[in-house]
């Protein structure tokens, strides 16, 4: 689509054309992996795996081993080293960028190019115009709190940033905005400035400086919203203050920010008399949105997932103006588009547009496992079922999701587990369950059973030097009180001081070095991780229990994150707690 095509969004032709193609899902599959293997054929990662030319998926499958991140480590990290050649695509890769954080803490390489954005165009474009047809904007402004981090350069000179930042900082992006008919009522420096906290600051005074004008409230994500308006109700005064005398407050520091929201700001007592009157009216902050925003349609941004605790508390916010989940996606790259937007965001399903990308999906259920006989020792083997093409998945089952992209990943295992609850045409709808190796989440971070392992390691450590040791450890996430944390509870050979403990407990918090967390810690989105010390013979209790379910000794593991449904598990360890530990580490 040409920037002319653009200036006003055509929304039947986008919905037309999603449906046509969702129609005959299965032909543009096949018609999509061969586009990807003609493009980047001459890839050297392709070239050594003997598909010779050939497209189709059956040879594609043959070939193509499923593979991981770790896999294709090597190839993505000489393309950032600045290795021009073909290697996993035909075209050179301009871009890379940057997941949250990994198991070591390491953020992960990915590559980020045209064809990618021009997908994410896709998937604006879809889900607005789906979006539209329930709710219209008619020649708005949207309050969107976008925060773009800066792009950085690789060894090889490549643009490296996060997924978002690579998205926020290319033309493209501004262009289908304006297509939507709903600029942002923020200018690009607030946008991009390097200060989160100045930044949210300014980005809540331009809303209010255009609350007639805001039809949609917009973030990337639930927890973000939820942020925004958690600092108004701390700030709300000065924001006042701002507008009555046309002078921002010397809490924005930043030159660029300041020079920006000068052009902005003029003395307007009335509005700001308007404001002062709303919030004092308001009863624990609830309808707070529709209060300062009174043209606003609906809030928008991913709330399914790890965001869906902060859904209770942005309802509040709302008050009746609809929640609406963005869409299904991953630094990797994108998945479904949310088409059915009048859903609440806790059954929200996610459709699969067949073009833009190459889907398998592996069963996830006990009786899929395939038994294979080893004929060494006659005894059975279980292997993971074969994976299944995007038309071929079964309503109720769960799969983990297998892609392969314009982006060079081929047959890469996404590690998301997702249900499919329904199709839309031919194409499936699925629904987010869960990351298929994190365990602890509570908005945008994600720390796996091994990064458990080793902030308990680096903690255990202090009670080494006491000659005495961790027995055993488990985990869960409470949410019951906002905003959520971690808990780690800890059976102990012997006694340890306070002192100790509680040094442990802020090692423990600050061990968790996955990017998410640590910032989520650092504003406080994620509160204060909690050591729970557990009484003599606790984790005895919890075999016991599992025994009595009929488990068998010998493949007993400890359960490393006791998720909520887990309520005996709960129980036993909620009743068994001697002492308690908040950290004081950020």
């Amino acid at each position: 689509m040409s920037l002319e095509e653009m200036a006003i969004l055509d929304v039947e032709k986008v919905i037309r054309d999603f449906e046509a193609m969702t129609k005959d899902a299965e032909n543009v599959q096949r018609a999509t992996l061969k586009l990807i293997l003609e493009e980047n054929g001459c890839a050297e990662y392709l070239q050594k795996l003997g598909l010779n030319g050939r497209t189709d998926p059956e040879s594609f499958k043959a070939c193509v081993p499923l593979v991981t991140h770790k896999d294709l480590e090597p190839y993505i990290q000489r393309v950032a080293d600045g290795d021009s050649s073909p290697i996993l695509t035909g075209k050179p890769i301009p871009t890379i960028s940057l997941s949250s954080g990994t198991t070591d803490g390491k953020q992960k390489f990915l590559p980020f190019n045209d064809e990618l954005m021009e997908t994410t165009m896709q998937i604006f474009s879809t889900s607005f115009a789906f979006r539209n047809r329930e709710f219209p904007i008619e020649r708005g402004m949207s309050l969107q709190f976008v925060f773009s981090g800066k792009q950085t350069k690789t060894k090889g000179g490549l643009l490296a940033g996060t997924a978002s930042t690579n998205v926020y900082r290319n033309p493209r992006f501004r262009q289908v905005l304006k297509s939507f008919q709903a600029p942002i009522c923020s200018p690009d420096e607030v946008i991009f400035s390097p200060d989160f906290h100045q930044s949210l600051y300014c980005h809540l005074l331009c809303g209010l400086l255009h609350r007639e004008e805001i039809q949609l409230v917009n973030s990337a994500f639930a927890h973000s919203n939820v942020l925004a308006f958690r600092t108004f109700e701390q700030v709300w005064e000065e924001l006042c203050a701002d507008i009555r005398e046309g002078v921002l407050s010397s809490r924005v520091t930043l030159p660029s920010l300041r020079s920006a929201m000068a052009k902005l700001l003029k003395p307007n007592p009335e509005l700001a008399d308007l404001i002062e009157k709303k919030c004092l009216g308001l009863r624990n902050w609830y309808g707070l949105i529709p209060e300062l925003f009174p043209n606003v349609k609906y809030i928008y941004g991913i709330m399914t997932g790890s965001m869906e605790p902060f859904v209770k508390k942005l309802r509040h916010y709302a008050g009746d103006v609809p929640l609406i989940t963005a869409d299904y996606g991953a630094t990797e790259g994108w998945i479904g588009v949310n088409v059915n937007p009048t859903l609440p965001p806790e059954s929200a399903t996610y459709a699969v547009p067949p073009n833009i990308a190459y889907f398998e999906f592996v069963s996830l259920n006990e009786n899929a496992e395939e038994h294979v006989q080893d004929e060494a020792n006659g005894s059975f083997l279980s292997v993971e079922p074969k994976p299944i093409g995007l038309t071929e998945v079964k309503v109720g089952e769960e799969y983990e999701v297998i892609v392969t992209s314009f982006t060079g990943l081929y047959r890469y295992k996404l590690g998301d587990v997702v249900r499919v609850m329904g199709f839309h045409n031919s194409t499936p709808e699925l629904k987010f369950v869960r990351r298929r190796n994190v365990m602890l989440t509570i908005n945008i971070d994600k720390n796996t059973e091994k990064d458990l392992q080793l902030a308990v390691e680096e903690a255990a450590k202090l009670v080494a030097e006491e000659k005495q040791e961790v027995l055993d450890f488990t985990s869960h996430v409470d949410v019951s009180s906002d905003p959520g944390h971690y808990v780690i509870f800890w059976e102990m050979s012997g006694d340890v001081s306070d002192k100790i403990l509680q040094e442990c407990c802020n090692c423990l918090d600050r061990s968790f070095v996955d990017a998410g967390y640590v910032s989520s810690r650092k504003v406080n989105t994620i509160g204060p991780l909690e050591l729970r010390i557990l009484g003599k013979g606790t984790f005895q209790k919890i075999l016991e229990h599992y025994l009595g379910l009929g488990a068998a000794l010998s493949q007993f593991k400890t359960p490393r994150c006791v998720g909520p449904a887990n309520n005996k598990v709960l129980q036993i360890l909620g009743d068994n707690v001697a002492k308690t530990y908040f950290s004081t580490a950020f």
